[in-house]
């Protein structure tokens, strides 16, 4: 869908202020001048397809390997590490917990860093170094305090990454082609919780060697693979538009001039301290809208955190289990990519995030109300595309619609993924009836509702404010400047 008053649908008109923020106006570089818009248009495409070879795989098995690392305690639990450490259901939880509360705590210091330094990528690559190092130790742990140590830790050093992840995809696409690449990535956790389970399996034949359980090795194995990728993504993974490698000047140019003139002005970041960008994110409105919205749409996501645990309630072995688990993030992928891509080409947020939703709120319907494999299995099926599908659209709903300069679009994102990510701490404990766990899909349950009705908000108050600028008016230092106002800007629905 097309909006009113919105920039060409390529971006590649110049544009110039009517106030006195001239200075940060876009101007066509001297080295496009010359070249015709058939030319432009594809030193765009050729800009775009290499940042996509350079970024998206890179990002997109990090973060495979980050929710290896993350939610491999969940296999080792069908793996008997409870029965070996001697934990109860409660230490197990607080196991489980532990790791959000360092994960939440540092997201936002962490994105301030992100914001401003000039190598954001080397430093997420650095931190997935750290994490690899944290969940390889992990498999010496003799304890419950050793695990919970370990766990927090994990936490501690994974706070930097995905928050930092999605930031670093925005600093490099215009608004239109924000959902699909952070879709993209994004599979990387899907492809993790879908063979996570086929992976454990495999590992977990090393039981006995060397005189290690198998779940010792499921931490070892996987933190070692991690450590290994990360220096590799950090020569490949590109760090700010302006310094990424492989461009020719006219395609650096050319991808330069293509974001700003989507932004409708040139970046502020280095106008702006950290303190200032973080009052700016504290005190947007934007900011707490989306939070909500992606507050809810985590809260259902919170089963995946027991996700090889509620399947083996239906009753079948352990690798029957861990291998089942697989299926419906395979599906979850292939449903993101097409959502994602349908959300790019239609223009449209609200309605790519709602929609998804509802069949997560099927899904926990069904989990409630019944135990049988057949209806439970397919429950668990939907579940993931729904709640993953709708994440994705609501962080590019992030760099889509925030305004300001880069250093405060990576707060707010911190902010929103901190703030989303603490259900992880509580919803732990709503596991403790199996098989049913009717407190944990109850509470899934109504927070997929509340998801979807902040979505139908959140495009009301856009929709809203779009009908503001049409009638001229002034939308107050929280909305776009002067400069974006001359360029047409408007918020994406």
């Amino acid at each position: 869908m097309s909006e009113k008053g919105s920039i060409h649908k390529d971006s590649l008109s110049p544009v110039r202020s009517r106030s006195g923020d001239d200075h940060l106006a876009v101007r066509l570089p001297a080295s496009l001048a010359t070249l015709t818009e058939e030319e432009r248009e594809a030193a765009a495409k050729r800009a775009t397809r290499k940042v996509d070879i350079m970024l998206i795989p890179a990002l997109t098995l990090l973060y495979l390997l980050n929710f290896l690392d993350r939610q491999n305690l969940s296999s080792a639990k069908v793996a008997g590490i409870d029965k070996d450490l001697g934990l109860t259901t409660q230490q197990y939880a607080t196991c489980v917990a532990v790791l959000f509360a360092g994960y939440v705590a540092l997201q936002i210091p962490s994105n301030m860093i992100v914001g401003k330094i000039k190598y954001p990528a080397y430093y997420l690559c650095f931190n997935a170094s750290l994490w690899g190092i944290v969940s390889a130790c992990t498999g010496a742990v003799q304890s419950y305090a050793g695990l919970a140590v370990c766990r927090t830790m994990l936490g501690v050093v994974e706070a930097a990454f995905f928050p930092g992840a999605v930031f670093l995809v925005s600093l490099f696409y215009p608004r239109r082609q924000m959902a699909l690449r952070t879709a993209a990535f994004y599979t990387g956790s899907q492809v993790g919780n879908a063979f996570g389970g086929l992976f454990a399996i495999g590992i977990l034949k090393l039981d006995g060697v060397h005189g290690l359980a198998g779940w010792r090795w499921l931490f070892i194995v996987e933190g070692a693979m991690t450590f290994g990728v990360a220096i590799l993504c950090a020569f490949i993974m590109p760090n700010r538009p302006e310094t990424v490698r492989w461009l020719t000047p006219v395609e650096r140019d050319m991808l330069l001039w293509r974001l700003e003139s989507d932004r409708g002005t040139k970046d502020e970041n280095d106008e702006v301290s950290v303190l200032a960008a973080l009052k700016m994110a504290l005190c947007d409105p934007k900011t707490w809208l989306l939070n909500l919205t992606l507050q809810f749409g985590f809260i259902a996501a919170t089963v995946t955190n027991f996700f090889p645990i509620v399947v083996q309630g239906l009753g079948f072995d352990r690798s029957t289990t861990l291998a089942i688990t697989a299926p419906p993030y395979i599906l979850c992928a292939v449903g993101l990519i097409i959502n994602g891509f349908s959300s790019d080409r239609t223009r449209n947020r609200s309605y790519h995030i709602a929609i998804p939703m509802c069949f997560t709120l099927v899904g926990n319907i069904i989990a409630v109300a019944t135990t049988k494999t057949a209806p439970r299995y397919f429950a668990m099926c939907l579940l993931p595309f729904g709640f993953y599908a709708a994440s994705t659209i609501i962080l590019s709903w992030v760099g889509a619609n925030i305004t300001g300069p880069s250093a405060k679009r990576a707060i707010v994102y911190s902010i929103i993924n901190a703030f989303a990510q603490t259900p992880n701490i509580w919803s732990s404990y709503l596991y403790f009836s199996p098989p049913r766990f009717v407190p944990a899909f109850s509470v899934d349950l109504v927070a997929s509702a509340l998801c979807i009705g902040m979505a139908v908000v959140t495009r009301w108050y856009f929709k809203r404010e779009n009908r503001k600028m049409d009638e001229g008016r002034y939308l107050g230092r929280h909305g776009p400047s002067a400069v974006q106002l001359a360029a047409g800007y408007r918020y994406q629905l």
